[in-house]
């Protein structure tokens, strides 16, 4: 039976899942960038080829996410698709009757209008990440609590209060003053998931026919306290899938299921034992001045990207490793 992999490499998270024809999740991968996502790449793959079994091949493999070019050069992807495309076809292959998506991630946040199958609308948030999972770790940290904590000690908020949650600034100074008068800390909390679920629908979602069913995932649709504000909020109870932070990579698995690549490109786990780097330099041979990337396998330039004219990606220092 055939394999594919989905990989999603987001600002935060690197996320990898491996299905099989009948879509089922064989194996997955859950990780945190720590700023090197080429190293959480490896290390994702490392972990997947420790997991599957000797006899187990990868067919296909496709990339997402916000690196998924650099994704799809290292690993060597059959194909590469925006988040937009990967996370609503999971969505619809296991939630059919699904006509809003909420995906709130580790920076960005967004929101995907379905209707009888199909994508007709959505929207991303363009500057402020409050409300999104890196700002709530913080918040957390600052608070010396898990992330865990924080969103359970939300839900016992007796009177939230109001907290400015435009802005991710104005949202910890607020936070600060509100601990300084005295509030509970379950009441700050309480009141934080609240603004900034108001923040979100006002501004990702304003404009948009938001209707049920409802799909809510990311990784904050783990935070109990979001998920609570945000079915308040919209008067409706939403569907939480069970692999709920990997709906970006489920999803690339299935577009390379679709695909069904003759022979795929993927390079192997092997990968795991090579040295791998990237440079960029900006290139001054037009007006363009092209911030150019270099992918440097075992010190070797082996791919190019971010040229618009593709001066350097058709050239012959792009190498098949």
């Amino acid at each position: 039976m055939a394999n594919y992999l989905g990989i999603d490499v987001g600002s935060i998270t690197t996320k990898m899942v491996v299905m099989d024809e009948a879509d089922e999740v064989l194996e997955k991968v859950y990780l945190r960038n720590n700023g090197r996502p080429l190293e959480a790449i490896q290390q994702g793959l490392e972990i997947l080829s420790s997991q599957l079994g000797r006899g187990d091949s990868i067919d296909g493999v496709a990339a997402t996410g916000s690196a998924r070019h650099l994704a799809a050069y290292f690993v060597g992807a059959d194909l590469v698709k925006n988040e937009i495309t990967a996370h609503s076809i999971a969505v619809i292959d296991l939630f059919p009757e699904a006509k809003t998506i909420f995906e709130i991630g580790g920076q960005d946040s967004k929101v995907i209008v379905l209707r009888s199958g199909v994508v007709v609308d959505f929207a991303m948030n363009t500057i402020c990440a409050a409300g999104t999972g890196s700002f709530l770790d913080q918040q957390a940290a600052r608070l010396g609590l898990s992330i865990e904590e924080f969103g359970r000690l939300a839900l016992k908020a007796k009177h939230p209060v109001r907290v400015a949650g435009r802005c991710t600034v104005f949202a910890e100074t607020d936070m600060i003053h509100k601990q300084q008068i005295g509030h509970s800390v379950e009441d700050i909390i309480g009141g934080l998931c609240d603004s900034l679920v108001k923040n979100y629908l006002n501004n990702v979602c304003r404009g948009k026919e938001l209707l049920p069913p409802m799909v809510f995932q990311g990784g904050v649709a783990a935070n109990p306290g979001i998920r609570k504000a945000l079915e308040s909020e919209l008067e409706t109870d939403l569907i939480v899938p069970e692999h709920f932070g990997l709906m970006g990579a489920l999803g690339a698995a299935k577009l390379a299921k679709r695909a069904k690549p003759q022979q795929t490109q993927f390079k192997g786990f092997e990968l795991t034992k090579r040295s791998c780097s990237t440079r960029g330099f900006e290139c001054n041979e037009c007006g363009n001045q092209c911030e150019v990337i270099e992918l440097l396998v075992d010190q070797e330039v082996v791919a190019y990207w971010g040229d618009l004219c593709e001066r350097y990606r058709n050239t012959e220092h792009r190498k098949n490793f």
